[in-house]
């Protein structure tokens, strides 16, 4: 896979970050997220937009050493013995905050918290170091999509300073049919049709149809009983710029129902 991204500006992704287990399986996702840090510009920093933090007004870590949460249960032990120690970023909160507050959100600062698995583990993988100052973006999950494209389109600018908008949750994620069908099963056509959807309307710069996604997409519903794995894509796209066509840097599924798919604005 070969990308060209556009000079002076960071591109903006969504990623879709499966199971925490994903750092054990070494499946296609797993060496897709070992190569992707190497084909991006080198982030100075990283906002990530978990689906695994959800606020009521948006909130952002401020903690200068934020802890590694294993919010998650029933995994195998070596999960929870993994640590991702890397830097916070105080700062970097506190001008996103103020980029909010100035385009009309609310917006917290969490002095305490640490980062959870939907921004950790993607980033074991693509930054092993830990180096690269992080924080988090919680989301909203009743404000619905328009709300998360507005907050990425204020936090555009960042992109020009070398910071990575990252949003990291699930194309699909219907965890209530979860196993019905083994790691390594085809796509339900259910699942597959969203996915062909949604490849074809980021690839197409359909801003107004992604917004409208649960009207619009095939089986939309079905494929995301709750919003909250689907609403990070939302601020990377925001970011990538108003009519900016997506590119597809990694597609794939697991256990039949999870798209693994990966998207980039501003290549």
């Amino acid at each position: 896979m070969q990308v060209n991204y556009m000079r002076d500006n960071m591109p903006t992704i969504f990623v879709s970050h499966g199971a925490p287990s994903l750092l054990l399986d070494r499946d296609p996702t797993f060496h897709f997220f070992k190569k992707l840090g190497r084909l991006i510009p080198p982030p100075k920093a990283i906002l990530c937009v978990s689906a695994h933090w959800q606020t009521h007004n948006p909130t952002t870590t401020g903690n200068p050493k934020p802890e590694t949460i294993h919010d998650f249960y029933g995994f195998p032990k070596a999960l929870y013995e993994i640590a991702y120690p890397v830097p916070g970023d105080s700062r970097l909160a506190q001008t996103v905050r103020e980029m909010l507050i100035g385009s009309g959100f609310e917006c917290d600062v969490d002095e305490g918290r640490g980062l959870d698995h939907g921004t950790w583990v993607p980033l074991k993988l693509m930054y092993p170091s830990a180096e690269i100052p992080t924080i988090q973006l919680s989301v909203q999950t009743a404000a619905g999509s328009e709300y998360h494209l507005k907050i990425g389109r204020a936090l555009q600018p960042l992109r020009q300073h070398g910071v990575l908008i990252l949003g990291s949750g699930g194309a699909t994620h219907n965890l209530r049919e979860l196993g019905r069908y083994p790691i390594d099963a085809g796509p339900q056509p259910y699942a597959d049709e969203f996915d062909a959807w949604l490849c074809e309307s980021i690839q197409n710069a359909g801003e107004d149809d992604l917004l409208t996604y649960k009207e619009r997409a095939p089986s939309a519903a079905r494929n995301h009983p709750t919003d909250e794995h689907f609403l990070p894509l939302f601020v990377p796209l925001g970011a990538g710029g108003k009519g900016a066509k997506g590119k597809q840097l990694h597609h794939g599924f697991t256990y039949g129902l999870f798209s693994m798919a990966a998207y980039a604005w501003g290549i």
